[in-house]
Protein backbone atom coordinates (compact mmCIF):
# COMPACT_ATOMS: atom_id res chain seq x y z
CA UNK A 1 0.00 0.00 0.00
CA UNK A 2 1.32 3.41 -0.97
CA UNK A 3 1.40 6.13 1.67
CA UNK A 4 2.39 9.74 1.22
CA UNK A 5 2.94 11.88 4.30
CA UNK A 6 3.41 15.65 3.95
CA UNK A 7 5.04 17.91 6.49
CA UNK A 8 6.41 21.42 6.73
CA UNK A 9 3.30 23.53 6.40
CA UNK A 10 2.50 26.40 8.73
CA UNK A 11 1.89 30.09 9.11
CA UNK A 12 4.33 32.54 7.56
CA UNK A 13 4.35 36.23 6.74
CA UNK A 14 4.31 37.42 3.15
CA UNK A 15 7.80 37.32 1.70
CA UNK A 16 8.79 34.40 3.89
CA UNK A 17 9.76 30.85 3.03
CA UNK A 18 8.67 27.32 3.83
CA UNK A 19 9.85 23.91 2.73
CA UNK A 20 7.36 21.12 2.34
CA UNK A 21 8.40 17.48 2.46
CA UNK A 22 6.56 14.38 1.31
CA UNK A 23 7.83 11.01 2.46
CA UNK A 24 6.52 8.00 0.60
CA UNK A 25 6.28 4.35 1.53
CA UNK A 26 5.91 1.53 -0.89
CA UNK A 27 8.01 0.75 -3.90
CA UNK A 28 6.70 3.25 -6.41
CA UNK A 29 8.70 6.37 -5.63
CA UNK A 30 11.67 5.79 -7.89
CA UNK A 31 9.42 5.06 -10.88
CA UNK A 32 6.87 7.81 -10.28
CA UNK A 33 6.36 11.35 -11.39
CA UNK A 34 5.87 13.27 -8.17
CA UNK A 35 3.85 16.41 -7.85
CA UNK A 36 2.59 19.05 -5.49
CA UNK A 37 -0.97 20.31 -5.83
CA UNK A 38 -2.83 22.91 -3.80
CA UNK A 39 -6.41 23.83 -3.07
CA UNK A 40 -7.24 27.26 -1.74
CA UNK A 41 -10.52 28.35 -0.21
CA UNK A 42 -13.26 28.15 -2.81
CA UNK A 43 -10.85 26.99 -5.49
CA UNK A 44 -10.30 23.80 -7.39
CA UNK A 45 -7.24 21.72 -6.73
CA UNK A 46 -4.43 22.81 -9.04
CA UNK A 47 -1.01 21.56 -10.00
CA UNK A 48 1.81 23.59 -8.47
CA UNK A 49 4.87 21.66 -9.60
CA UNK A 50 5.90 18.21 -10.73
CA UNK A 51 9.14 16.34 -11.22
CA UNK A 52 9.69 13.27 -13.38
CA UNK A 53 11.92 10.32 -12.61
CA UNK A 54 14.59 11.98 -14.74
CA UNK A 55 14.37 15.21 -12.81
CA UNK A 56 12.47 17.23 -15.40
CA UNK A 57 10.39 19.86 -13.67
CA UNK A 58 7.29 21.85 -14.52
CA UNK A 59 5.70 24.70 -12.61
CA UNK A 60 2.48 26.63 -12.60
CA UNK A 61 3.01 30.12 -13.96
CA UNK A 62 1.97 31.61 -10.64
CA UNK A 63 4.92 30.05 -8.79
CA UNK A 64 7.70 30.10 -11.39
CA UNK A 65 10.84 31.67 -10.02
CA UNK A 66 9.62 31.35 -6.42
CA UNK A 67 9.07 27.62 -5.84
CA UNK A 68 11.46 24.74 -6.46
CA UNK A 69 10.55 21.06 -6.51
CA UNK A 70 13.20 18.43 -5.90
CA UNK A 71 13.40 14.75 -5.06
CA UNK A 72 15.72 12.50 -3.11
CA UNK A 73 15.34 8.97 -4.44
CA UNK A 74 17.48 7.53 -1.65
CA UNK A 75 15.04 8.89 0.93
CA UNK A 76 11.85 8.39 -1.13
CA UNK A 77 11.06 12.02 -0.47
CA UNK A 78 9.98 14.95 -2.61
CA UNK A 79 10.36 18.56 -1.50
CA UNK A 80 8.83 21.89 -2.36
CA UNK A 81 10.89 24.92 -1.44
CA UNK A 82 8.64 27.96 -1.40
CA UNK A 83 10.20 31.42 -1.32
CA UNK A 84 8.74 34.92 -1.56
CA UNK A 85 5.41 33.61 -0.39
CA UNK A 86 2.28 35.62 -1.08
CA UNK A 87 -1.12 35.61 0.62
CA UNK A 88 -2.58 34.03 -2.51
CA UNK A 89 -0.35 30.99 -1.92
CA UNK A 90 -2.52 30.16 1.09
CA UNK A 91 -3.93 26.68 0.52
CA UNK A 92 -3.80 23.06 1.55
CA UNK A 93 -0.85 21.51 -0.28
CA UNK A 94 -1.07 17.89 -1.38
CA UNK A 95 1.65 15.52 -2.47
CA UNK A 96 0.87 13.24 -5.38
CA UNK A 97 2.47 10.22 -6.99
CA UNK A 98 1.73 9.42 -10.63
CA UNK A 99 -1.56 11.36 -10.46
CA UNK A 100 -3.01 8.39 -8.57
CA UNK A 101 -1.89 8.49 -4.95
CA UNK A 102 -2.43 11.40 -2.58
CA UNK A 103 -1.22 12.53 0.78
CA UNK A 104 -3.49 13.95 3.44
CA UNK A 105 -2.43 17.54 2.81
CA UNK A 106 -0.64 20.19 4.82
CA UNK A 107 -1.93 23.70 5.44
CA UNK A 108 0.10 26.70 4.31
CA UNK A 109 -1.12 30.10 5.44
CA UNK A 110 0.56 33.30 4.32
CA UNK A 111 -0.38 36.46 6.20
CA UNK A 112 -0.16 39.91 4.67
Amino acid sequence: QVQLVESGGGLVQAGGSLRLSCATSGSIFSSSTMGWFRQGPGNQRELVARITTRGTTNYADSVKGRFTISRDNAKNTVYLQMNSLKPEDTAVYYCNADYAHWGQGTQVTVSS
